[in-house]
């Protein structure tokens, strides 16, 4: 089997620490740009202690624990932590947190903070919130492909947005061209007060193409 080159294997660890997580959010949008977010996400243990390493504090950048949380909002005005709790499942950390946001850029601002480039059209009353998952990989390691797989086999990214009247959903690649289908995967496009999908995060984290979510309302 071809080796891994040091450099690459490298980027890869740091890659999945801050991208290999199971993920679901369901974000509810009232009419005045406020709102909720139900945020569920799993910390497989042996990503998250790669952050207490000597020289990878940098790296943890997924708050597990209630303090940690709290100063991740601390950081963005806008938002306020509901509600909180986290789990030991043995392989993975499970935290659940509910939070309100009191405008769309303070949702942004948290998406951004997750993980998630995301960029705003509009306004609460009519607007589209766009959302990169992958922005597409030329890798062609067989076994960089294999180790993403293994690690990532178990989880998923869920988003479920509900709008203050009727809205949709459409996915596109990096190009702009639409996703109809994606392997093991569910994509609620049809328009309507409630939209979602969910996909496979080895697809995220293997997608030749690229992969974006547009919320629009």
């Amino acid at each position: 089997m071809k080796r891994i080159a040091p450099a690459a294997a490298v980027l890869l660890v740091l890659f999945l620490h801050t991208s290999c997580v199971g993920i679901s959010m369901d974000i509810t949008l009232n009419r005045d740009g406020s709102g909720t977010i139900a945020l569920e996400y799993l910390v497989s243990k042996s990503l998250e202690s790669l952050g207490r390493l000597d020289g990878n504090e940098r790296w943890n950048t997924i708050p597990v624990g209630r303090a940690d949380f709290e100063r991740t909002l601390d950081r963005l005005p806008g938002m306020k932590l509901l509600s909180f709790s986290s789990r030991d499942f043995g392989k993975d950390i499970a935290t659940n947190a509910k939070m309100e946001f009191t405008n769309l850029r303070a949702l942004m601002a948290f998406l951004d903070a997750g993980g998630f480039r995301s960029s705003l059209q509009g306004d609460a009353a009519s607007g589209r919130i766009f959302l990169t998952l992958s922005e597409g990989s030329n890798r062609e390691s067989q076994a960089l492909d294999k180790l993403i797989a293994d690690i990532s086999a178990t989880y998923f990214v869920r988003v479920s947005m509900t709008f203050p009247t009727e809205g949709s959903l459409n996915m596109t690649d990096a190009n702009g061209l639409r996703i109809t289908t994606l392997p093991e995967s569910h994509i609620s496009s049809s328009k309507g007060k409630q939209v979602s999908f969910d996909i496979p995060l080895y697809e995220v984290l293997s997608s030749a193409g690229g992969i974006n979510a547009e919320f629009s309302w």
